[in-house]
C-alpha cells in the first residue's frame, strides 16, 4: 500500500497542546495574585455586611470587616486593595463634604486598613466625588446643573490631601475632570506627600457596566456621566487622555471597563512605559455570575478566560472583585 506523506501537514502545533503539562510550559501569558486588586467597599455605620443583590458575593462591608478582607487579600498574595466609602444619606450634599472630612468614612476606612496591614498591603483610594454627592455627580454642579470642571478640581485637591493625611498608598482620581491629574499631584507635593502614588483613570468610559457598582456606592445619581466620561466610540480621544495624564505625573494608567475595552488597553500598554492597570468592573462581574448561576457557563473557567483575556491584552494590573478567590486559586 503506498501512502501519499505529501498530504499530511507538515507543521503541527497541536504538538505544544497535547497534555495539561505541555500547556503550561508554552504558556505565554500567566496571572499572578500579585496581578490583582481587590475593590472594596465600606459603609458607614453598617453593624453587619450588607450584600449587593446585583453581585453575588461582594458586600458593603463594616469597618471591622473590611479589615478582615484586607489580611485574607493579603494571606492569597493579592497586590493591593481598592477602597470605597459609603456614606449615611444623611451627610451627602452637594459639595460631597463627607469626602473630604478627615472622620469621613473613607478616610477612616484607609486608618483601619493601614492599622491592619501596614505596609504589606498596597492601599489605593477612590478619589471622587460621586459617592458623597447628593446629586451622585462626579463633581460640584454649577448654576445650570452642570458639572463645573475647576470648581471640582479644588475639592480634588482636598480630597488627595485628606486620604494621604489618612495613610494611602496610591489615590485613583476617577471623576474625569479635565487636569484631575495635575492637581492632586501638586496637593500632594505641596503638603508633604510626595511618595504617594497617583493611578490615573486615563480611559473611562460612560458604560452600561456600571450599573451594579450603582447600588454598591448607593448612588443618588440621576441622569448620566457622558459630558465627561469617554464615549465608547472613541479611541484615538484616550491616547489624547493618556499623553495628559503622563505629562501631569500620573504613576500608573488605568482603562476602565476592562472586556469591551480591550483594544484601547492593548493600545495603552503598547504606548506606555509606566504600569497599565484595567477594571474589571461590576457589570462584567454580574455578568459571568449571572450565567454561571443559571448553569450557561463554567464559572471558575469563566473567570480565569476574562482575567487572562485582560492580562494577554496588556494589563499589568487587574482590579477584580474576584482578586481573593483567585489569588488563593493560583
Amino acid at each position: 500500500m503506498s501512502t501519499t506523506y505529501g498530504t499530511f501537514p507538515g507543521s503541527r502545533p497541536r504538538r505544544l497542546r497535547t497534555t495539561p503539562a505541555m500547556r503550561r510550559m508554552v504558556a505565554e501569558h500567566r496571572l499572578h495574585p500579585s496581578d490583582l486588586i481587590l475593590p472594596a467597599f465600606v459603609r458607614e455605620g453598617a453593624a453587619e455586611p450588607v450584600p449587593i443583590s446585583a453581585m453575588p458575593g461582594v458586600v458593603q462591608h463594616t469597618r471591622d470587616t473590611l479589615r478582615k478582607a484586607a489580611v485574607e487579600a493579603l494571606e492569597a498574595g493579592v497586590a493591593g486593595i481598592m477602597l470605597f466609602g459609603v456614606p449615611e444619606e444623611a451627610k451627602k450634599d452637594g459639595l460631597g463634604t463627607a469626602g473630604t472630612d478627615p472622620d469621613g468614612i473613607l478616610q477612616v476606612a484607609i486608618r483601619d486598613v493601614k492599622a491592619e496591614v501596614g505596609d504589606e498591603l498596597v492601599i489605593m483610594s477612590d478619589l471622587c466625588l460621586d459617592e458623597y454627592t447628593d446629586h451622585g455627580h462626579c463633581g460640584v454642579l454649577d448654576a445650570d446643573g452642570r458639572v463645573d470642571n475647576d470648581a471640582t478640581l479644588e475639592r480634588y485637591a482636598e480630597m488627595a490631601q485628606v486620604q494621604a493625611d489618612a495613610g494611602v498608598h496610591v489615590v485613583g482620581p476617577s471623576g474625569m475632570m479635565d487636569g484631575q491629574v495635575g492637581v492632586v499631584r501638586d496637593a500632594l507635593d505641596q503638603t508633604g506627600h510626595e511618595d504617594v502614588s497617583i493611578l490615573a483613570y486615563t480611559a473611562k468610559y460612560a458604560s452600561a457596566f456600571y450599573g451594579p457598582f450603582r447600588e454598591a456606592v448607593g448612588s443618588s445619581l440621576q441622569g448620566d456621566r457622558k459630558t465627561y466620561q469617554q464615549d465608547p466610540a472613541n479611541l484615538r480621544e484616550s491616547m489624547r487622555e493618556l499623553e495628559l495624564d503622563l505629562a501631569e505625573g500620573a504613576d500608573m494608567v488605568m482603562v476602565k471597563p476592562a472586556l469591551p475595552y480591550l483594544d484601547v488597553l492593548a493600545k495603552v500598554a503598547e504606548s506606555v512605559d509606566v504600569p497599565v492597570a484595567a477594571y474589571q468592573i461590576s457589570g462584567e462581574y454580574a455578568m459571568v455570575e449571572a450565567a454561571a448561576a443559571n448553569g450557561w457557563i463554567d464559572r471558575d473557567r469563566a473567570i480565569m478566560e476574562t482575567l487572562t483575556g485582560i492580562k494577554r491584552a496588556g494589563a499589568n494590573m487587574i482590579l477584580t472583585y474576584w482578586a481573593t478567590e483567585v489569588a488563593r486559586q493560583l
